[in-house]
């Protein structure tokens, strides 16, 4: 019998003992080393262009130069990019907090003097936004994803309506976890579309704007640009980072706005530091140069990277393809695959694999508070494992399906 067969499947697969790890999105090591060079720089030069000596005080907004090699890819004219630490999230988190304690550009009081904030979440999405958005007790509002974007028609009535509903994420390129990049209509719509709070921000994380696994790659609409003509220049906070491009632990970070914006973040920023890093700040302009040598650099990553992603789409497809147990996106950029199984069974497919040995993100990381309404979707999570151990995992997981989806009479 098909459930035999699966069970005795499923103990080989725990009599392997085995140990792998595909809860987060990390570069292999192999990838890391690809920015070795930078751990070597910037040498016995540390004069910018403008002739600062980056070891000193100063720089508030980062290196010129810095920007304005970041400025093509994350769609924000120089002027209007901040250059920080290594860690977006960390800007993402002062935003919210310069937000709750000071009043935003155009708004009427601080957030935190509002009778209620809620941010809107398109799902699946990424579980770190939900999490800073939990840590200060705002609201999330779940709206589903198409595969042009989040349900504009669902984001418009929301937003429109409610003045309590301040944001909402974005992950508009390669997006976490699905892979869906915007359309053209959906980013003309979140610029243009009436709000019913003023001070109304879409957090643009464009963590993967460079990040494919192609050679066309996806091009997205500027908004920053479309919601200015709209007449809502200070809508969108633009936020990107090196953490996947150069070295996780030791990038920069960036966030983009309108000037007004960037000048109300600065005000913030200044209370807390004199400059970031400038020293490492000159280590990325000196290792990638300029534009060209920023898309060579993902090159290399994409050669490391795309025989995993694709190594995915072909265990699942000779293992699972054809029985109705489970369905994935096939992603062309970014870090993420969404796998989704029979409704009511991610959650014993992800306790299942742990007891044999593979760790997969928690089942409803995907979706606010952790919950996944309809138990059905997991994140995998490629990149990390060496390519041979991705195989044995990704194999591991399509036998456990198949033991949840015989234990419920499925497929």
């Amino acid at each position: 019998m098909e459930i035999e067969r699966a069970r005795r499947e499923y103990e080989e697969l725990r009599g392997r003992n085995l140990k792998l790890d595909l809860t987060r999105g990390k570069p292999s090591s192999a990838q890391l080393d690809l920015s070795a060079e930078l751990l070597r720089l910037p040498g016995d030069d540390y004069t910018a262009a403008d002739g600062t000596d980056t070891r000193n005080y100063g720089g508030l907004q980062g290196l010129p130069e810095l920007r304005s090699l970041f400025s093509e890819a994350l769609q924000v004219p120089p002027g209007q990019l901040i250059v920080g630490g290594n860690s977006s999230l960390a800007v993402m988190h002062d935003s919210i907090v310069y937000c709750l304690l000071g009043v935003p550009v155009g708004g009427e009081r601080r957030w935190t003097d509002e009778e209620r904030v809620a941010f809107l979440c398109p799902v699946p999405g990424y579980d770190r936004h939900f999490a800073l958005c939990e840590r200060f007790g705002i609201e999330l509002i779940p709206v589903p994803m198409t595969p042009a974007g989040p349900d504009m028609d669902e984001v418009e009535r929301l937003a429109a309506a409610d003045p309590g509903i301040k944001g909402i994420w974005c992950v508009p390129k390669y997006s976490n976890p699905d892979g869906v990049s915007y359309s053209a209509e959906t980013v003309a719509r979140l610029a243009s579309m009436p709000t019913a709070a003023p001070d109304f921000r879409i957090f643009w994380d464009n963590a993967y704007a460079v990040h494919h696994l192609t050679d066309e790659p996806v091009e997205i609409a500027d908004v920053l640009a479309l919601a200015a003509e709209a007449g809502n220049p200070d809508r969108v906070f633009v936020f990107g980072s090196t953490s996947k491009v150069t070295l996780a632990g030791s990038g920069v970070s960036f966030f983009g706005s309108s000037p007004a914006n960037v000048a109300w973040f600065l005000g913030f920023l200044s209370k807390g530091t004199i400059g970031a890093d400038k020293v490492n700040q000159l280590r990325h302009v000196r290792f990638l140069r300029d534009e060209r040598g920023l898309r060579e650099h993902m090159r290399k990553h994409a050669e490391l990277i795309r025989p995993k992603f694709e190594a995915v789409d072909r265990i699942l497809g000779k293992e699972l393809g054809g029985t109705g147990l489970a369905s994935w996106s096939s992603p062309a950029g970014g870090y993420f695959i969404t796998f989704e199984v029979p409704a009511g069974c991610a959650k014993e497919v992800v306790r299942k694999a742990a007891e044999a040995g593979i760790a997969l993100t928690p089942a409803g990381a995907t979706h606010p508070y952790g919950d996944d309404p309809a138990d059905r979707t997991i994140r995998i999570a490629p990149t990390f494992p060496e390519l041979d151990e991705l195989e044995v995992a990704i194999s591991g997981l399509a036998t456990c399906v198949r033991l949840v989806g015989a234990e419920r009479g499925l497929g």
